[in-house]
Order: C-alpha cells, then sequence, then structure tokens
C-alpha cells in the first residue's frame, strides 16, 4: 500500500486544514475514514472471493484425478477378476463360468415384526385372582376405600 511517514501525514493535515478550516476538518476526516473502511472491505471480500475460487478449482482438480484413479483401479480389477474366472474355468473344465463353487445364494432376510412391548402373558385369571396381582389399574382413594376397616364389624 502507501507509504506515508508521519511526516508526510503532519504536511497532509496542515494542507487540510488551511484548505477546509477548522469546522469542516472533523466532519471530512470522518467521510474519508468511512470511505477507506468501505474500500479496505471491499479489497478483503474481492480477495476472498479469490481464495475461495481458487481454492474450488483445485479441489475440482483433485476430485478429477481420484475418480480417474478410481476408474483405473476398478477396470484393473474388473480385468483381473475376468482374467481369473477364465483361468478357473479352464482349470476346472466347468462350462458354466457364472458361479464360483462355495457361493451359494441365501434367501433374503425378512424382519420378524414382533411387537416386544406387547406382553402376551398366559397366566390364568384364577391364578391372578388368587395371588393377588393387579390386573387393573386403581386410585390411591378408591384402594383407601377398598380396604378402610367397616363400622360395627369386628375383625
Amino acid at each position: 500500500m502507501i507509504d506515508l511517514g508521519i511526516s508526510k501525514m503532519a504536511l497532509i493535515g496542515a494542507v487540510a486544514l488551511i484548505v477546509i478550516g477548522p469546522e469542516k476538518l472533523p466532519r471530512v476526516a470522518r467521510t474519508v475514514g468511512m470511505l477507506l473502511g468501505k474500500a479496505q472491505r471491499y479489497v478483503a471480500d474481492v480477495k476472498n472471493e479469490v481464495n475461495r475460487s481458487m481454492e474450488l478449482d483445485e479441489l475440482k482438480k483433485m476430485k478429477e484425478s481420484v475418480e480417474g484413479a478410481a476408474r483405473d483401479v476398478e477396470n484393473s480389477i474388473q480385468t483381473n477378476a475376468s482374467d481369473f474366472e477364465k483361468s478357473w474355468a479352464e482349470a476346472t473344465g466347468d462350462s458354466s463360468s457364472g458361479s464360483l463353487p462355495g457361493m451359494e445364494i441365501f434367501p433374503e432376510y425378512k424382519h420378524p415384526k414382533k411387537k416386544w412391548r406387547l406382553k402376551q402373558g398366559a397366566t390364568p385369571q384364577w391364578y391372578k385372582a388368587r395371588s393377588g396381582v393387579r390386573t387393573r389399574a386403581q386410585s390411591g382413594a378408591a384402594r383407601v376405600a377398598r380396604f378402610r376397616p367397616q363400622p360395627g364389624r369386628l375383625s
């Protein structure tokens, strides 16, 4: 950027004070500072955009090179696999080169659709009644009223 020393700044300030006048100098300085700030922000935005576009270009080149390498590896694997299958078929004398021995096809997995939250107990109701297992919800007040001793009955 422009190299301004202290002496040059003092000279510019003195000329500005004489030309503009002491009344308008603060407002002009504020305006100049604001314009310099906007210019710096614009330059920073342009730099960021240029850096971002350079990084995108580098990433695109890297992506293309990786994709090319993956294609090469895939092609080499396919050629090696086909060569192996041909040599295997020749060695075993097998005419069906579509399936290798030991490669059975298993049926696809199906979820049993069990609902583990659903309780399906097989305990009989008479056993629950005899052993005192609660089968119905009952409020606390109803439970107290149920087991409250009756007046007039001896326990």
